[in-house]
């Protein structure tokens, strides 16, 4: 009797056995293993957390002081660097940024390589069909600075000479608005420490440049000067993202930005590189 029972329980046991190898198969094909779920788990996860605006890919100017450069120690800083910084932590996401250069960043936003970006960037009507902004936050005035000593003192000085410009700013839009008006020559320039070099160099004779950063660099030893009464009315700054995407990323920059005027970190900000 204890032979058959122990029988028929070997005969399950083998009946259990192929009917596993089997199914090695279909598991294979069909059914992912628990490693492989979970792993998957994971990454639907963190897709899902990057859609839900975890992290942001925000691209930036190199050398455009005092709104992104990098300082004495090496470290990457300025208005926009810190402003950027201060509302992902007030709103609770994730930054990610990529220092491109300033026509490179719009483009990498274009691209759709990078979320968003803040770059001293004017807003003007011909960049809202590309981007939408937020609420500007900063204003600044057009101004132009030449080599110290030189006798250039005002636009009517600028006549048949060469003027450079930054490419893509608010600076160079202003210059072309009144190149007809003054009959300068406007040769233009993909960073702002390379066209003040020009200048120093002799090869143009003024550059045009926002109020603040042209101030700051001047402030920082940059041998250029201000003749009085060139300042312009000149545009306003705002942070960008590609026209009809990343909407809650502009609105969390939108809150944070009132955020942080009304507890006072904006001023903060400002004072630390304009005073």
């Amino acid at each position: 009797m204890k032979k058959k029972v122990l029988s028929l329980v070997l005969a399950a046991m083998m009946a259990v056995t192929v009917a596993g190898c089997g199914n090695s198969g279909a598991q294979t094909e069909g059914a992912a293993p628990a490693e492989t779920a979970a792993e998957n788990s994971t990454e639907a996860a963190e897709a899902a957390d990057t859609a839900a605006g975890g992290k942001y890919i925000i691209a930036t100017d190199t050398v455009f002081a005092p709104f992104e450069f990098t300082d004495a120690e090496g470290n990457f800083v300025g208005i926009d660097v810190d402003l950027i910084n201060a509302i992902a932590e007030d709103q609770g996401f994730e930054i990610e940024l990529q220092s491109l250069g300033f026509d490179a960043a719009l483009l990498a936003v274009e691209a759709g390589q990078a979320d968003g970006v803040i770059a001293g960037m004017s807003i003007t009507e011909e960049r809202k069909a590309k981007f939408d902004f937020s609420d500007p936050y900063y204003d600044a005035d057009v101004t132009f600075a030449v080599a110290q000593g030189s006798d250039i003192a005002s636009y009517d000085d600028l006549a048949g000479k060469k003027v450079a410009v930054k490419t893509g700013t608010n600076g160079a839009d202003y210059a072309k608005s009144v190149q007809e008006q003054y009959g300068f020559e406007i040769v233009e320039f993909s960073d702002s420490p390379t066209m003040y070099q020009d200048v120093l160099a002799g090869n143009t004779v003024a550059c045009f440049e926002d109020y603040p950063v042209m101030a700051y660099n001047i402030q920082q030893g940059a041998k250029l000067q201000i003749p009085d009464g060139v300042n312009a009315a000149g545009s306003s700054y705002g942070f960008a993202v590609g026209k009809g995407k990343n909407a809650e990323l502009l609105s969390m920059f939108q809150a944070g930005l009132k955020n942080l005027k009304e507890n006072g970190k904006y001023d903060e900000i400002i004072a630390k590189y304009t005073k």
